[in-house]
Protein backbone atom coordinates (compact mmCIF):
# COMPACT_ATOMS: atom_id res chain seq x y z
CA UNK A 1 0.00 0.00 0.00
CA UNK A 2 1.14 3.49 -1.08
CA UNK A 3 2.03 5.86 1.66
CA UNK A 4 0.03 8.84 2.44
CA UNK A 5 0.95 12.15 2.84
CA UNK A 6 0.93 12.47 6.03
CA UNK A 7 3.37 9.06 6.53
CA UNK A 8 5.38 10.64 4.00
CA UNK A 9 6.04 13.85 6.48
CA UNK A 10 6.52 11.75 9.30
CA UNK A 11 8.96 9.89 7.29
CA UNK A 12 10.85 13.05 6.31
CA UNK A 13 10.13 12.14 2.96
CA UNK A 14 8.10 15.44 2.32
CA UNK A 15 8.85 18.65 4.25
CA UNK A 16 6.48 20.56 6.84
CA UNK A 17 6.95 23.39 9.56
CA UNK A 18 7.09 20.53 12.03
CA UNK A 19 6.01 22.40 15.69
CA UNK A 20 5.78 19.58 17.80
CA UNK A 21 6.90 15.79 18.12
CA UNK A 22 7.02 13.00 19.93
CA UNK A 23 6.78 8.90 20.21
CA UNK A 24 3.30 8.97 19.52
CA UNK A 25 2.20 11.82 17.30
CA UNK A 26 3.81 14.78 14.95
CA UNK A 27 2.46 18.06 14.67
CA UNK A 28 2.47 20.84 11.47
CA UNK A 29 1.68 23.97 10.45
CA UNK A 30 -1.05 23.41 7.31
CA UNK A 31 0.04 24.14 4.14
CA UNK A 32 -3.28 25.42 2.87
CA UNK A 33 -4.85 27.44 6.29
CA UNK A 34 -8.10 28.47 7.50
CA UNK A 35 -7.31 30.65 10.64
CA UNK A 36 -3.95 32.50 11.43
CA UNK A 37 -3.12 29.64 13.76
CA UNK A 38 -3.71 25.75 11.72
CA UNK A 39 -2.09 23.08 12.58
CA UNK A 40 -2.27 19.59 12.13
CA UNK A 41 -1.89 16.89 14.73
CA UNK A 42 -1.38 13.19 13.83
CA UNK A 43 -0.38 9.60 15.10
CA UNK A 44 2.43 7.96 14.06
CA UNK A 45 0.12 5.00 13.97
CA UNK A 46 -1.36 4.85 10.50
CA UNK A 47 -5.17 5.04 11.22
CA UNK A 48 -7.40 5.80 7.93
CA UNK A 49 -10.20 7.39 9.82
CA UNK A 50 -11.36 8.26 13.53
CA UNK A 51 -13.96 5.42 12.85
CA UNK A 52 -10.98 2.91 11.94
CA UNK A 53 -9.70 3.38 15.47
CA UNK A 54 -10.08 0.59 17.79
CA UNK A 55 -10.37 0.57 21.58
CA UNK A 56 -6.55 0.06 21.30
CA UNK A 57 -6.62 2.83 20.18
CA UNK A 58 -8.15 5.06 23.24
CA UNK A 59 -4.63 5.88 24.93
CA UNK A 60 -3.62 7.19 21.89
CA UNK A 61 -6.83 9.00 21.06
CA UNK A 62 -6.23 10.77 24.22
CA UNK A 63 -2.74 11.82 23.89
CA UNK A 64 -3.88 13.35 20.64
CA UNK A 65 -6.32 15.54 22.55
CA UNK A 66 -4.10 16.08 25.21
CA UNK A 67 -1.06 16.98 23.02
CA UNK A 68 -3.55 19.13 21.02
CA UNK A 69 -4.20 21.56 23.97
CA UNK A 70 -0.24 21.42 24.40
CA UNK A 71 0.69 23.08 21.09
CA UNK A 72 -2.83 25.20 21.53
CA UNK A 73 -0.76 26.45 24.89
CA UNK A 74 2.58 26.96 23.40
CA UNK A 75 0.46 28.96 20.44
CA UNK A 76 -1.02 31.48 22.41
CA UNK A 77 -4.64 30.21 22.25
CA UNK A 78 -4.97 28.05 25.06
CA UNK A 79 -8.34 29.08 26.14
CA UNK A 80 -9.71 29.45 23.00
CA UNK A 81 -9.46 27.26 19.87
CA UNK A 82 -11.37 24.93 17.77
CA UNK A 83 -10.30 21.12 17.68
CA UNK A 84 -11.46 19.63 14.18
CA UNK A 85 -11.57 16.09 12.88
CA UNK A 86 -12.89 15.44 9.51
CA UNK A 87 -13.86 11.16 9.25
CA UNK A 88 -14.73 10.80 5.98
CA UNK A 89 -14.67 12.37 2.39
CA UNK A 90 -18.03 13.42 2.64
CA UNK A 91 -17.30 15.33 6.05
CA UNK A 92 -14.39 16.57 4.41
CA UNK A 93 -11.07 14.61 5.04
CA UNK A 94 -9.19 14.20 2.14
CA UNK A 95 -5.89 13.00 3.38
CA UNK A 96 -6.55 9.02 4.61
CA UNK A 97 -4.70 9.32 8.04
CA UNK A 98 -6.16 10.32 10.77
CA UNK A 99 -5.49 14.25 11.96
CA UNK A 100 -7.05 16.49 14.34
CA UNK A 101 -6.96 20.27 13.05
CA UNK A 102 -6.21 23.52 15.80
CA UNK A 103 -7.56 25.86 14.56
CA UNK A 104 -7.14 29.33 16.25
CA UNK A 105 -6.37 33.09 15.69
CA UNK A 106 -9.61 34.24 15.13
CA UNK A 107 -13.73 34.33 16.08
CA UNK A 108 -14.94 31.01 15.27
CA UNK A 109 -18.48 30.80 14.41
CA UNK A 110 -21.19 28.16 14.48
CA UNK A 111 -22.41 26.23 12.81
CA UNK A 112 -18.89 25.49 11.51
CA UNK A 113 -19.27 24.02 7.81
Amino acid sequence: MAKTLFEKIIDRELPATIVYEDEHCLAFRDINPGAPVHILVIPRKPIPRLCDATADDQTLLGHLMLTANKIAEAEGFGGAYRLVVNNGADAGQSVFHLHLHILAGRPLKWPPG
